[in-house]
């Protein structure tokens, strides 16, 4: 078996390096050019799989419109035949030595700003492109040990004032307009970035439309009727202390059910987070300073 998949549509496979929906990943290298790439790897298997490669080749399509640091390229699209049906789907994507928001250390509050800072740059590069991401969350966030930052996963995107036919989306970061099936924007990006931040501030979850069942997506009733998030939860300042209240106000703002009072457009998240990162390392560098004339 192993000789199956040592050489595959002119890939030369090395190792796993991880797993994803109904797809693996591989360190493989491109034998046309000699470089190392991430390899997705996915092979119809049941009548489902065809939505798997719709999405892969929608993250293709969209990588290619996007050139940003903190959006992971991808290279190369092949697609395996058997007669006249696409039977495996190869997509080579950049190389990225770095794990999961979810799986990543503890960080200080002014570098969890700089990382969403660096998540919202991304995004904002995309929604100037015309596209909007409408799935972030923690493992579509990966995080080097240096601390650079790449959002992957481009399989749920979709042009700016796209309404989709079905929920898409993670339960605990889905946008309302996502589960009522209404136009999407750049402010379905910014709920999902702000329940993003959400929990990575409190460890914990904003409520959504749709509850979590075994990872199962599942609407609660009347929700086409215009049911609206519960607003009886803590604001990130109210759960941790340390938080500044600017900061959980920026993150509860972006969570608002209602699109129109969410802020405008990445560009002011950053501001706003601008102006908080700078704030915190002048008060640190203060403190420092302080600190030492007292000594």
């Amino acid at each position: 078996m192993a000789k199956d998949i040592l050489n595959v549509g002119g890939f030369t496979i090395k190792k796993r390096i991880g797993t994803g929906a109904r797809s693996t990943i591989y360190l493989a290298t491109d034998q046309q050019n000699n470089t190392d790439v991430a390899l997705k790897r996915i092979i119809f298997e049941r009548p489902g799989d065809s939505r798997v490669f719709e999405q892969t080749e929608t993250e293709y399509k969209v990588a290619q419109r996007i050139n940003h640091p903190y959006v992971r390229k991808c290279y190369k699209l092949k697609k395996i035949r058997n007669m006249f049906q696409v039977t495996e789907m190869l997509l080579s994507m950049e190389l990225f030595d770095g794990k999961s928001l979810e799986d990543s250390p503890t960080l200080s509050l002014v570098d969890v700003l700089l990382v969403f800072r660096m998540v919202a740059s991304g995004l904002n590069a995309m929604h100037q492109q015309g596209f909007i991401h409408c799935d972030i969350k923690p493992n579509n966030i990966l995080m080097s040990k240096v601390g650079s930052i790449k959002i992957i996963d481009l399989g749920q995107s979709c042009k700016n004032g796209t309404t989709k036919r079905r929920i898409q989306g993670t339960p605990d970061y889905i946008a309302p307009e996502q589960v009522r099936r209404k136009p999407l924007s750049p402010r379905t990006d910014i709920f999902n970035l702000g329940a993003t931040m959400y929990w990575a501030l409190t460890g914990k979850n904003v409520p959504t439309l749709i509850p979590k069942r075994n990872g199962t997506l599942i609407p609660k009733k009347n929700d086409s009727l215009g049911t609206a998030i519960p607003r009886n939860y803590p604001a990130p300042h109210e759960l941790k202390k340390r938080i500044p209240i600017r900061i959980s106000r920026l993150v509860m703002d972006c969570v608002k059910d209602n699109p129109a009072q969410r802020p405008p457009n990445m560009m002011t998240v950053i501001s706003r987070l601008d102006l908080m990162i700078h704030s915190l390392i002048g008060s640190k560098i203060k403190t420092n300073k302080n600190a030492s004339s007292n000594n």
